[in-house]
Order: C-alpha cells, then sequence, then structure tokens
C-alpha cells in the first residue's frame, strides 16, 4: 500500500502536468502571418468581443493627433516643460487581443509605429532584470553608488538610494539630469517654485512618486553598467529572438549623449513625457506581452529569468499596485485598472497606450491611443466576453 505522502505527490504531478498543458502557447514566427482564431474556438463569446473592439473604435484618445502639440498640452503645468526629442504623428486606435498566443481579435493599423510613452518604462525595467542575471548588478538592494560614481548619488539623502527604489519610483533622488529637474516633473497641485524645490526629501523607499526624471536616471545608470547603448541591447537579448520587426525606434534626447569607453552613446529616455522614448508597432507589443505572458520564454528558450518576473510584478512597499515599473492590481482596487484579474499587470502609457497581461485567462491585450477614462470600461467587456 502506498503511503499518504506517495500520493500527494503523484497528485501533485498529475495536478501541474495539467497545469503545464494548459499554457502550451502558440508563438509566431518571425516574417509570416501571424496565425488567428475565432474567439468561439476558445469559448470566447464572439457578439461581445465584437461590441468592445467597436468600443475601443468609438472612444479614441482625444488629444492631438500631432504628438507634439499633445505633448506640450498634457504637461503644461510642469514648469520649464519642454520637448527634448523626437517625436511622431500618431495613427489611429489599433489593437491586438491574444488567446493562447493566437489574434483573437485585432483593429486598426498593428503595423504602424507610434510612440508609446511610459509603455517604454516595462521594457526597460527589463534591461535591468538581465544585468542582474548576467551579475553586472549583484542584487536590487545594492547602492548605486557602488556604480555609478560621477556624482549623482553623492550626499546624505542619494547616496542611501539602491536600484529596488529608482525600479519602483519610490528613490525620491534629487538633482537634475539633461537639463530637467526632478522637482518640476508633475509638481504637486499647491505650492509654487520656491515650494517644489525645497521640499523636505522622503526616505528612499518609502514613498512612491511617478517622475520621468528619475526613470531617466535609471537608463543613465543601467547604460554605465552595461557600457553600450540599451537599444542594442533590447534588440541582441529580446526584440530579435522573439522575432519583432526591424522598425521600431529607442531615442533618448537631443542633450543626452555621453562618452563611454570612447565612444558616443546615447542615454535613452523611460518614456515621450518631452520626446524620445519607444516608437514601436502593435505587433511587437504583443511578441513582448507574449513573452511575459510565458514567464519570460519563447518557444523553448528562456530569454528572461521567471524569477525576475516575479520580483518585478511584486508590489512595492510604496505602492502596492506597482511593481518594477509595471502596474499591479493585487487587491483588485486599482485606481487606472482594476477590471483585470489580481495576478494581472500592465504597461501603461500616456495617451490610451497599454500592454496587458492576464496570466488567469492566458490573454495578451494591446490597446493603442484609447480613451483612458474608459479603460476600465473596456476591458470588463472583454473579461465578461470570456464568460
Amino acid at each position: 500500500m502506498r503511503s499518504p505522502k506517495f500520493l500527494l505527490l503523484i497528485a501533485y504531478l498529475v495536478i501541474n502536468t495539467c497545469v503545464y498543458a494548459q499554457k502550451e502557447y502558440y508563438f509566431p514566427e518571425k516574417g509570416k502571418d501571424w496565425q488567428q482564431k475565432p474567439p468561439s474556438e476558445f469559448d470566447i463569446n464572439d457578439n461581445k468581443l465584437e461590441e468592445a473592439i467597436q468600443f475601443a473604435l468609438e472612444n479614441e484618445y482625444k488629444g492631438s493627433r500631432d504628438l507634439r502639440q499633445a505633448i506640450l498640452k498634457g504637461f503644461e503645468r510642469e514648469p520649464f516643460h519642454k520637448i527634448a526629442g523626437p517625436t511622431k504623428k500618431r495613427g489611429g486606435p489599433s489593437g491586438i487581443i491574444l488567446k493562447n498566443g493566437y489574434i483573437v481579435a485585432q483593429w486598426g493599423d498593428t503595423k504602424r509605429v507610434d510612440m508609446t510613452f511610459s509603455v517604454t518604462k516595462s521594457y526597460l525595467s527589463t534591461l535591468a532584470g538581465l544585468a542582474i542575471e548576467e551579475k553586472l548588478i549583484r542584487s536590487v538592494n545594492d547602492s548605486i553608488l557602488e556604480y555609478v560614481w560621477d556624482g549623482k548619488f553623492n550626499g546624505d539623502h542619494n547616496s542611501k538610494i539602491i536600484w529596488k527604489d529608482l525600479l519602483n519610483q519610490s528613490s525620491d533622488w534629487s538633482g537634475e539630469l539633461w537639463g530637467m529637474y526632478d522637482w518640476a516633473d508633475r509638481p504637486p497641485r499647491g505650492g509654487n517654485l520656491d515650494s517644489w524645490r525645497y521640499r523636505e526629501l522622503n526616505e528612499p523607499g518609502s514613498y512612491f512618486k511617478y517622475n520621468d526624471v528619475r526613470v531617466n536616471l535609471l537608463s543613465y545608470c543601467l547604460l554605465q553598467v552595461w557600457r553600450q547603448t540599451l537599444p542594442q541591447l533590447l534588440n541582441e537579448k529580446i526584440m530579435k529572438p522573439i522575432g519583432a520587426s526591424t522598425t521600431w525606434r529607442w531615442y533618448g534626447y537631443d542633450n543626452s549623449w555621453v562618452t563611454m569607453d570612447g565612444i558616443k552613446m546615447q542615454s535613452v529616455s523611460g518614456g515621450g513625457h518631452s520626446g524620445g522614448g519607444l516608437f514601436i508597432n502593435t505587433e511587437d507589443h504583443a511578441r513582448y506581452g507574449l513573452l511575459f505572458l510565458n514567464r519570460g520564454k519563447w518557444e523553448d528558450k528562456q530569454l528572461i529569468n521567471s524569477d525576475w518576473i516575479e520580483l518585478a510584478t511584486t508590489p512595492s512597499p510604496a505602492n502596492k499596485n506597482y511593481g518594477f515599473m509595471w502596474w499591479l492590481n493585487p487587491d483588485g482596487d486599482n485606481p487606472g485598472l482594476s477590471n483585470i484579474s489580481k495576478n494581472a499587470y500592465y504597461a501603461s502609457g500616456f495617451g490610451g497606450n497599454y500592454i496587458i497581461i492576464e496570466p488567469d485567462h492566458d490573454l495578451v491585450i494591446v490597446v493603442r491611443w484609447f480613451d483612458t477614462a474608459k479603460t476600465n470600461e473596456f476591458v470588463k467587456m472583454i473579461m465578461d466576453s470570456l464568460k
């Protein structure tokens, strides 16, 4: 007679084998048409899903299609804000919904390259994870001053900052980078220049503040560690292996150039707040989303350590709805997007740009140029189509 422990082990292996079988995905080949399947093949209600797509088409982001104008209008209350990097006129609404890797819905021009703003941050986070994996950074708990010693982390406050603080936007780093000041980025509604400039600093790791200057600082720090440009790294480590197109670009600012080992390199930006950032098409976003849905593995090759993805999507002490530049919904109350599962996470950018990873439903949802005030309603329509 078998022991209870043996029977439990057998049950565990059977259950996990079944789960693994359910998680087998289709991966599109480079340069070939992405395979599509009707929603009904996955017990998705065709009519409800079509209603969601129509809703996306009818609720386009209301800002100007001339993104230079949209950026200046969107951030007009920031002192000294200016366009410092490239911009591009955008297209109309577009999107892709993947189920088990197959396209079950798409709309708009999915091959058009557009700015993607803060969705770029989630790509930047991945390069930090790869630096950990290659032991260029020992730990996210290391002091950055050990790696970047050019003065940006000098002083009683900035010297306390660790990699984790920059990754989850809780560093409260104080300073200037590329002519931009941390305190001038999304300042409080009340106050004035003096109160913003001379504010009391928060202990690193204790206070969440969404701040592009500090994200750009992370990009600069990763450039110091990798000693080669981040777009080259992303292309080599991620985009080529997942079969992405050759049309995407990643820009910094006109003045964000440094000399590294005698070679002039651009430190890229983590978004398009002042221009720059990742310019990419909807299909390449979907490939990147599928890579994360499969825990960093593309077909039989592990491109991103699954442990890093787990860490990057863990709630931060300073903001439970934010990980390492991925937005989370652990308690189902994320004010930006609560109608996703509690295990879901997403990248979000200005103008209604999203990559949503839904592990519980084997879904990837990519949305471009959508009215952010209605994103929750849109996602609920998709979730309802699954029932």
